[in-house]
């Protein structure tokens, strides 16, 4: 597994952006009004995340590693950098959805009055998926090996 590229979720974000535009463009008179607790779905996920990279930093940097007690196991660090990967293409897809919503409704914030009470509820949506996206990126960078001393190769 590699790391995931900033360019796959940015060609995400956008492809939901577009999305998303087009389809509230369309349908936006038969949306219901978007409370802020829409788009605060995935602040728990992104809790979650931050913990996990918490546990697993401070383990690879104290060397606790392996299948014995008190020490992480090789899997548990696999299975956490791809939880991270899934949460950081689920969170650059529901950035991309809301800040496609978004750019339909800053327009329309003066002409309508839904679109006004809709943008704080959008704004949190949007703000959640870069969040996300943050801490995703973040548990994969704890889920690397550290560098080993010896393991440079000698300068020529």
């Amino acid at each position: 597994m590699t790391a995931t590229r900033l360019r796959d979720l940015a060609v995400i974000a956008v492809t939901a952006a577009v999305a998303a535009w087009l389809l509230i463009r369309t349908f936006y008179g038969t949306v219901p009004p978007i409370s802020p607790f829409a788009g605060a779905s995935l602040y728990p996920v992104a809790v979650v995340l931050v913990v996990v990279g918490v546990v697993v930093r401070s383990r690879l940097r104290s060397r606790r590693i392996g299948p014995g007690p008190g020490q992480l196991h090789p899997i548990t660090v696999a299975r956490a950098a791809a939880l991270a990967k899934a949460a950081a293409l689920v969170g650059a897809a529901a950035a991309g959805v809301w800040a496609g919503v978004l750019v339909h409704l800053v327009p329309l914030r003066g002409v309508l009055r839904a679109a006004s009470e809709d943008l704080p509820g959008v704004v949190v949506g949007a703000v959640a998926g870069v969040v996300t996206v943050g801490a995703a990126l973040w548990v994969e960078h704890c889920c690397r090996t550290p560098d080993e001393p010896g393991d440079d190769p000698a300068p020529s």
